[in-house]
């Protein structure tokens, strides 16, 4: 059962809004409506023109269509010069009421383009029916639309799908910044002359869901930002820091320890990446969990890791250190480490047990563990378990910096403007990250 439908009007030889009407509209959705038992869905009329090489010079008017436009019966119109900026509006307007199930009423010949575009610019959250658009109403009934049945209808080839693709891209690179200009916070403790480095926050991006706004750097299928979106925030990210976005590799997290050295087979999930490679960018993301960034300037290696709280009790930092020795011969007294924006234990806490394991590490990592839930503090066990692993701890940055320019390991909770946070936000959340590259 729908809580939407969106009707596709386009149409390769004329207005695409020939022959129908309000009433005509309104109709047919009875019918549907009739038919296959939804209650009031939310309905949007979408006109648009075709694809940069399909399209005909027709200037697409608002005026046009906008007898169409009837909240009052329960539908509205999105009217724009090409599929992909009808589409992305459309989806705003879902995610606004929070609709995750469309059916999709289009012309059989637009149905193979109108998935492909849906494939891109949404994720497995939504789900998605396709049916034929009937031509506008004759004599009170539906006609068929013309052509052959829509199982002789051919796929798309490789180039509409790449058509497709390029068209979304060069329509998201035009979309203007959110929340700001794009900030990336750098340490004064990895020299810049070696390495490229820094944590991103929420501005500079063009994610626009609240929980996601808007420089979110991380898509799954339980999220509302799909892969494109996030892409062209990681484009803006690699511009402004000066990397090629192909070079980029992040942790594929699983809340442990595993850590991939880069040249070796690539494990299907891990917390830490070390490489010695110039220009190849790796990165850890963080929403609470903290992301840490390693650094030895002598054997010009570097790692990051994403450490979560399970990740710091089974060590991953160390790991991660413990990789670059191995595999790089770095001096641990060498290593630099920074500790980015993470959860602090005013906002997090844990059950007894949990936590116990955190004051086993240092009983000042744990505050109330008498209470049924404790507050812990990871980024205190961190250090705590770096120190004991041998790095040197004027080598480590965390929040007991006393320089407030400097001090940018900040509760990611606690400051909902300047970064994500699963604990605040919930299941929809935005990710940052912590970034670091050996420079050429």
């Amino acid at each position: 059962m729908a809580n939407a439908v969106l009707i596709d009007l386009k149409s390769e030889r004329e207005a695409p809004w020939e022959g129908w009407t309000p009433e005509s509209v309104i109709r047919m959705l009875e019918m549907l409506w009739k038919d296959n038992g939804s209650q009031d869905p939310w309905v949007c009329i979408m006109c648009c023109q075709s694809l940069p090489s399909e399209r005909s010079g027709e200037d697409v008017s608002h005026a046009a269509v906008q007898g169409f436009h009837c909240p009052e019966q329960g539908f509205e119109v999105v009217c724009a010069r090409s599929t992909v900026a009808a589409l992305y509006a459309v989806k705003q307007k879902l995610d606004e009421k929070d609709i995750n199930r469309v059916q999709v009423l289009s012309p059989p010949h637009r149905k193979a383009f109108m998935r492909a575009f849906v494939d891109q610019l949404f994720t497995s959250v939504y789900k998605f029916e396709f049916n034929d658009l009937p031509l506008p109403l004759e004599a009170g009934s539906l006609r068929q639309s013309p052509g052959p049945p829509k199982e002789f209808l051919p796929p798309l080839t490789g180039q509409d799908v790449g058509r497709i693709q390029r068209e979304i891209k060069m329509y998201l690179e035009t979309l203007p910044a959110l929340k700001g200009e794009l900030r990336i916070l750098r340490s004064e403790r990895i020299p810049d002359d070696l390495f490229l480095h820094g944590f991103t926050t929420r501005a500079g991006g063009i994610s626009y869901i609240p929980t996601l706004s808007a420089f979110n750097l991380f898509s799954s299928s339980k999220r509302r930002d799909p892969p494109v979106v996030v892409q062209e925030n990681l484009r803006r990210l690699a511009v402004a820091a000066g990397f090629d976005p192909q070079t980029y590799h992040s942790i594929k997290v699983n809340h442990a320890s595993d850590v991939w050295v880069m040249g070796k087979a690539q494990p299907e999930s891990y917390d830490g990446i070390v490489t010695n490679q110039t220009g190849v960018v790796i990165a850890a993301p963080g929403a609470d969990c903290i992301p840490v960034l390693f650094a030895d300037p002598v054997r010009k290696a570097c790692g990051a890791a994403h450490s979560g709280w399970q990740g710091t009790l089974l060590g991953v930092s160390m790991a991660t250190v413990n990789a670059m020795a191995t595999e790089y011969g770095c001096r641990v007294e060498d290593i630099l480490v920074v500790l980015g924006p993470s959860v602090g234990p005013c906002c997090f806490t844990l059950p007894q047990e949990s936590a116990e394991q955190f004051h086993r590490i240092d009983p000042k990592c744990v505050r109330h563990l008498e209470s049924s839930r404790p507050s812990v503090d990871i980024r205190r066990a961190t250090r705590a378990l770096l120190e004991a692993g041998g790095i040197l701890p004027q080598n480590i940055q965390d929040d007991s910096v006393m320089d407030p320019s400097q001090n940018f390991t900040l509760c990611t909770a606690c400051h909902p403007e300047q970064f994500y946070s699963h604990i605040r936000d919930g299941e929809n959340f935005g990710t940052q990250i912590g970034f670091i590259a050996i420079k050429d």
